[in-house]
């Protein structure tokens, strides 16, 4: 019998165009396999996702920069079709922040952790994450924000080069703009052109310390913060290899203890009154050795599936257990496991794995994904080789996936880009 309480489906929301987001993918089958109705508000083309055997129907997600109201119709139009209260997953931010705001107009139809409709889009926003930080005595990379070029050449000057530049709502950058949502520049010159484009953006450029990569220098903490405020489900991860190398998102990662990353995560949460899913990122200081907080993401990461601990409980199952009203098992961390994304880390998907590993595509009771995926990928992977060599075709391809933006940057400062 599952734990979970299958009379309730589960709708997942992710409005970017990111064929290959292995997230949406681990959040279906986290529940199908509990024996969960899911259904996926999101983009279908060339997505391995809606070939998978746990995927009850795939819905036609908004459009890229759909305002609130925009959402609010298409998760309404979802609602009525699947004609039960259902609980909604958002993917990214976007998502993330379009649900915060509307908690009141979903409720009737959607169940939804109770918190201010206002908070994901605070920490979502690198700016206000600047201000969260010194607040709560975390610590976070020095960040400046000018008001005018002059203001940015005192900040390169302060802040020495190469500095990290961040815009402070990334989910607001109009698609095709070139505009990447963190770079690292190496030039007074690069963040002054950086700086101009600000109305363009759509928020405020953001100019941070940059912290030198290293080492176990990378963490990521998974966590669900329950009704009560309490921390569930999740746990500290080591990046071990990213994509591209030293520049990405998480290729490989593992379940590490690290009491450090725990305590800030779960005092950072406690603090601001935070309930749902949430994905941070922190880098260490070679020079201090503090964990500096460089992301928080109000939502489950894409490799949340990393942390499904003894029980098999995952954050996704812990946010769907919590807002039906089933108790959450106690069960043990399995410290050691892996989490590996075939398509970036296809040497590591082939070792051995003491410590137990999860795959981000492949599964022997969901095999059709892979096979979408690969042969997407290897779609993909032509198309960028023609483009190198000048022969380029006019044949429409898949979307591709984003681009890291420059070396030593984390998932998440990735994923927007």
């Amino acid at each position: 019998m599952s734990l979970l309480d299958t009379r309730v489906p589960a709708v997942l929301l992710r409005i970017d165009r990111n064929p290959f987001h292995h997230g949406t993918l681990g959040a279906a089958r986290s529940l199908g396999r509990s024996g969960v109705e899911v259904h996926v508000v999101a983009d279908s083309a060339g997505s391995p996702v809606g070939a998978s055997r746990y995927v009850r129907q795939m819905h036609p997600p908004p459009l890229p920069g759909a305002s609130p109201d925009d959402v609010l119709a298409v998760l309404r139009r979802v609602a009525d079709e699947i004609a039960r209260p259902a609980v909604l997953v958002p993917l990214d931010d976007a998502s993330a922040i379009a649900v915060g705001r509307m908690r009141d107009e979903l409720a009737p139809s959607y169940l939804l952790p109770s918190m201010p409709g206002t908070l994901a889009e605070r920490v979502a926003d690198k700016a206000e994450l600047a201000a969260v930080c010194a607040s709560t005595d975390v610590p976070h990379p020095t960040t400046l924000i000018p008001d005018s070029p002059a203001e940015v050449t005192d900040a390169m000057r302060r802040l020495g080069l190469p500095v990290v530049a961040k815009w402070s709502r990334p989910w607001l950058l109009p698609v095709g703009s070139g505009l990447r949502s963190t770079v690292l520049v190496r030039s007074v010159q690069q963040a002054r052109e950086l700086f101009l484009r600000t109305g363009e953006a759509g928020s405020r450029l953001l100019l941070q310390a940059y912290l030198a990569p290293g080492p176990d220098r990378d963490w990521f903490f998974h966590g669900y913060a329950d009704h009560s405020g309490t921390v569930r489900a999740g746990g500290p991860g080591r990046k071990q290899l990213s994509w591209p190398r030293g520049a990405g998102l998480t290729a490989v990662g593992c379940w590490t203890p690290n009491t450090q990353v725990q305590a800030l995560s779960e005092r950072l949460t406690d603090e601001l009154g935070y309930r749902g899913i949430f994905d941070l990122d922190f880098r260490r200081c070679g020079t201090t050795g503090r964990y500096h907080l460089l992301d928080f993401n109000p939502r489950a990461g894409a490799q949340f599936r990393l942390f499904a601990d003894s029980a098999g409980l995952d954050v996704v199952r812990a946010l769907h257990l919590d807002l039906t009203g089933r108790p959450l098992p106690a069960g043990a961390p399995l410290a050691g496991r892996a989490f590996v994304v075939e398509n970036y880390a296809p040497l590591a998907a082939l070792r051995a794995a003491p410590g137990g590993r999860e795959l981000a595509w492949y599964a022997a009771d969901d095999r059709a994904p892979g096979r979408v995926m690969w042969a997407q990928w290897c779609r993909h992977v032509s198309r960028r080789l023609r483009e190198r060599l000048g022969t380029t075709t006019t044949a429409p391809t898949p979307p591709l996936i984003p681009r890291a933006a420059s070396p030593s940057l984390t998932d998440n400062e990735k994923a927007s880009s």
